[in-house]
C-alpha cells in the first residue's frame, strides 16, 4: 500500500487522543535502526521508550519468542501454570538475591502500578498514597491519580482516586526551595514531613510511590542521601516503599535494577517496559511476607505472564544480567555524559546534564536560565530530519532524553554526539 495512503489511514481510523511524535510508517527494525515503508533508515534513540534493551529484533529474543509460539501462544495463567512464567519468576528472584521474592505478572506498566497500589492498600488496611510532583506512573485511572509529570495527563478526568498526596521530588537543578546541592538540608523532604503534620495523617499512609530516577518528569537523578532519608521516613511511618522501576529497570542505569545504585531495597517494586524483551509484560514484585497476605481472587489478569513475553524476557535477562554486560553499560554511559559535558561547555543553552548508565538527558534553557521547550522541540525535529529519533521529557518538554540500546556500539554513540553537536550549534 502507498505510504501516503497508509498515513491517511491513521488519521481516518484512529482516535486522536494518542499524541504521535512522528508520522513515520515503519516496516521493519533491526538493532539500533528503524526502516520506513519507503526505504529510509533512522537511528533509534527511543527504542520503544526504553523497551528494547538489546535493540530491535535481537536474534536470541526472536528465537526464544518463535520457539515459544510453536509450543504454545497463550493459555491464561489463572487457569494453568507453564514453564516460561515459572522460570521467569525464579530468575527474577535469583537476580534480586532473595530480597524481593514474590511476583504478580501483568501486561503494562500502568497495570503494575495499579497492582502495587492495590497490594499496599489491601495488605496495610490503610488508604493514603504519597507520590511525587513530576512523577509519571501511567494513564489508567489509578495510575493517572498518582501521576503529575504534566497537567495534560490529568485534564478532564477528575475526580481521581482519593487520598493521594504529592510531595516535591528532589529536582536539584530547579530546587523549589532555591537550594544548591552543596548547601542542601533536604528541605524537600522536610516539606513532606510538615505535610504529615498538616494534611496527611501519618497512620493512614499505606505506601510511598517513588521513581528512583524520575522518567517523564525529566530524567532526574535524586541525591543518595535523599533516597536514604526517604526510606527511613517510610519505615518510621510503617508504610510500604514502592519503587516504580518501569523505565529504570532491566540494566538501563548500569545496574540491573536502579535501586541498587542507592543501596535501598523497596518493599514493592513495579517492572515493565523492557522486562518482556519487547513484548507486553509487567511485574509487581514484593517481599513474600507482603505478597502472601494478598488473598486468592484479590487481583487477576487474562494475559499477564504471557508465555511469549516471558520466554523473550528470559532470553534478554541471560544477556543483560552478566557483570560484563552491565559494566559496559556503565562505561558507555560515563563516556556519553562526558561528551555531553563537553557540549555543555560550548553551548550555554545546555543548562543541565543528568543520568545514570544509558538513561540520560540534557535540559535546554534560554538566556535567563528558564526552561526552553521550544529549543528542545527544534533540536528533536532537526535530529529527525537527519534520520535520528529522540524524545523530549520534563514538565514543559524542556529536556531531550537519550535511550539507545544497551548494547549499542561505541561508534554509533560517537556518531550521534557529532550530529547532536551540529544541531545544537545551528539551533541555539
Amino acid at each position: 500500500m502507498d505510504n501516503n495512503v497508509l498515513k491517511n489511514l491513521y488519521q481516518q481510523l484512529f482516535a486522536p487522543s494518542l499524541k504521535k511524535a512522528t508520522d513515520l510508517i515503519i516496516e521493519r527494525a533491526e538493532g539500533a535502526y528503524l526502516y520506513t515503508h519507503d526505504g529510509e533508515r533512522y537511528l533509534d534513540f527511543v527504542q520503544g521508550i526504553a523497551v528494547n534493551q538489546l535493540g530491535h529484533c535481537h536474534p536470541a529474543l526472536v528465537e526464544a519468542a518463535c520457539e515459544q509460539i510453536k509450543r504454545m501462544a497463550h493459555v491464561s495463567f489463572n487457569l494453568v501454570s507453564y514453564p516460561a512464567a515459572l522460570e521467569m519468576a525464579a530468575e527474577l528472584k535469583r537476580l534480586l538475591s532473595g530480597n524481593i521474592d514474590s511476583f504478580f505478572f501483568s501486561n503494562t506498566g500502568a497495570e503494575a502500578v495499579e497492582g502495587a497500589l492495590k497490594l499496599a492498600r489491601y495488605v496495610s488496611g490503610k488508604t493514603s498514597i504519597i507520590a511525587f510532583r513530576g512523577s509519571f506512573h501511567g494513564r489508567t485511572m489509578g495510575a493517572a491519580s498518582v501521576t503529575s509529570s504534566n497537567v495534560n495527563f490529568r485534564k478532564h478526568y477528575a475526580p481521581f482516586m482519593p487520598q493521594v498526596y504529592f510531595a516535591p521530588y528532589p529536582y536539584c537543578y530547579r530546587c523549589p526551595f532555591n537550594q544548591r546541592p552543596e548547601k542542601c538540608h533536604l528541605e524537600c523532604l522536610d516539606y513532606l514531613k510538615q505535610d504529615l503534620n498538616y494534611i496527611i495523617p501519618a497512620e493512614d499512609v499505606a505506601a510511598v510511590l517513588f521513581e528512583p530516577i524520575q522518567g517523564e518528569g525529566g530524567y532526574i537523578v535524586p541525591p543518595l542521601h535523599y533516597v536514604e532519608s526517604l526510606s527511613e521516613l517510610v519505615r518510621s511511618l510503617g508504610a510500604f516503599l514502592i519503587f516504580d522501576e518501569i523505565q529504570t529497570g532491566m540494566g538501563r542505569t548500569g545496574k540491573l535494577f536502579a535501586f541498587e545504585n542507592f543501596g535501598i531495597t523497596p518493599d514493592i517494586m513495579c517492572l515493565g517496559k523492557a522486562v518482556g524483551g519487547g513484548y507486553p509484560l509487567s511485574v509487581v514484585a514484593a517481599k513474600r511476607e507482603i505478597m502472601e497476605r494478598w488473598m486468592p481472587g484479590a487481583h487477576g489478569t487474562t494475559f499477564g505472564g504471557h508465555p511469549v513475553a516471558c520466554a523473550a524476557g528470559m532470553a534478554m535477562l541471560r544477556i543483560i544480567s552478566t557483570p560484563e554486560f552491565l559494566t559496559s553499560v556503565v562505561s558507555k554511559g560515563e563516556f556519553f555524559r562526558s561528551r555531553l559535558r563537553d557540549l555543555q561547555s560550548k553551548f550555554a543553552a545546555i543548562g543541565d546534564i543528568r543520568g545514570l548508565g544509558l538513561m540520560n538527558a540534557i535540559e535546554l534553557v534560554d538566556e535567563q536560565g528558564n526552561p526552553n521547550p521550544q529549543l528542545a522541540s527544534l533540536i528533536t525535529e532537526e535530529l529527525r530530519k537527519r534520520k535520528i529519533l529522540v524524545l523530549t521529557c520534563g514538565v514543559k518538554g524542556q529536556a531531550v532524553r537519550f535511550i539507545p540500546p544497551l548494547n549499542i556500539e561505541q561508534g554509533l554513540l560517537e556518531h550521534f554526539l557529532e550530529v547532536l553537536e551540529e544541531v545544537i550549534s545551528e539551533k541555539s
